[in-house]
């Protein structure tokens, strides 16, 4: 027995005629595991699965289970009957006091060697998810690989066991106390990516001529799409660190950037950030700002009023590539628009997204583009 391992597990069978029923006995012998199962679905909690096989007889047998020195959730601890469910039953729980430990009181209608599932919550034994992606020289496509890292120090052993999350194919896996294990379980190798610049109103400034000694830059990133014209879609890839290389066409990569991933479901958009451009100048300003349909209350002091409001943005592309921008804007209270020259999508009640497809530069200067939002704010309460 490894010396780490401190669940015990011990049968004891109650006979009428014998004086010491109702006592618990204790034994250093633990049955071995015919199966283990950690699943990692849930972020927030690890959850176990061990199939043990017990010697049950017919009638009444005491099943003791204790755990000290392992980070048990006594609370989630479950036992599911497997071989003989309709002649095997779990009459009862009970908690020695002041003990890691529990009791089950099982009812066998014959003398089985039955196998048993056991569940639990184990605490801080949890995992991380890492990316690593590769873009060609082109930026047109990454190789994507994803890593699973274990990190155990629940003060309990696995030589063995299956670990599942809730994507990807289950693999074998071995984890000791205070042992961190990474391991590879997604390869997609040709990803479509595309090379996105990011203006957000609320983040970036307006006018970047009116900054003095600074140059502006606007977020750019590579942008995947969590769908199978990827070779992904699978299932949701979830939230983690990644880090972005690039082939410099010389057998060699450079390092690009490093960014935090959030949760992205099937056919949902992952955007890794990789730096600023000043490649693309856009230029905002707030053309009109006027309150109209003012309310007065009995006073004569206006309450609630209108905007009738006007924005403009000059987008220009100085690369001599085409490019996509996508621009960010935000309209705070209830408001609706009299006129938009470009299409957008409304990704909340608040936030407008254009995606803004830009030609590159000719030999007169930058391509321009143009954005025009004529809105109004409606029942703006004075403050």
């Amino acid at each position: 027995m490894n010396g780490k391992r401190l669940i015990l597990l011990a049968i004891v069978v109650l006979l009428a005629v014998a004086p010491m029923a109702s006592a618990r006995i204790k034994l250093v012998a633990l049955p071995e595991r015919a199966a283990t199962v950690i699943r990692l679905d849930n972020p927030n909690a690890t959850l176990i699965e061990e199939e043990r096989v017990l010697t049950l007889q017919k009638g009444l047998n005491k099943v003791d289970f204790s755990w000290k020195g392992v980070q048990i959730d006594e609370d989630s601890i479950r036992l599911d009957v497997l071989d003989h469910p309709e002649g095997v039953n779990l009459l009862s729980v009970s908690y020695p006091p002041d003990e890691a430990a529990l009791v089950w009181e099982i009812s066998s209608g014959g003398n089985y060697a039955e196998t048993v599932r056991i569940s639990y919550l184990l605490r801080n034994i949890d995992r991380l998810i890492t990316y690593k992606a590769i873009a060609d020289k082109a930026e047109t496509q990454v190789g994507l690989r994803s890593y699973l890292v274990l990190r155990n120090f629940s003060g309990e052993d696995f030589e063995k066991a299956r670990v599942l999350l809730d994507y990807g194919e289950a693999f074998e896996q071995g984890i000791d106390h205070e042992e961190t294990k990474r391991m590879l379980f997604l390869k997609a190798p040709k990803v479509p990516i595309r090379k996105i610049w990011t203006f957000d109103a609320a983040q970036l400034p307006w006018d970047p001529e009116r900054l003095e000694n600074q140059n502006v830059g606007i977020p750019v990133s590579y942008r995947i799409v969590n769908d199978a014209a990827s070779g992904l879609g699978q299932f949701a890839m979830w939230g983690g660190k990644a880090r972005i290389f690039q082939d410099d066409g010389h057998e060699s990569t450079i390092f690009l950037g490093e960014d935090n991933a959030p949760l992205v479901p099937v056919g949902e958009k992952m955007e890794l950030y990789i730096g600023d451009s000043r490649d693309i100048v856009v230029t905002q300003r707030k053309m009109k700002d006027t309150r109209i349909n003012l309310r007065k209350n009995d006073a004569g002091r206006i309450v609630l009023y209108d905007t009738d409001e006007l924005i403009t943005a000059k987008i220009e592309n100085f690369k001599d590539s085409p490019a996509t921008l996508t621009m960010i804007q935000h309209i705070e209270g209830q408001w609706d628009m009299k006129k938009c020259n470009l299409e957008c999508k409304r990704k909340d009640a608040s936030t407008l997204e254009f995606e803004i497809e830009l030609p590159a530069r000719t030999e007169e200067g930058p391509a321009v583009k143009e954005l025009s939002m004529h809105y109004h704010r409606r029942n703006v309460r004075t403050r």
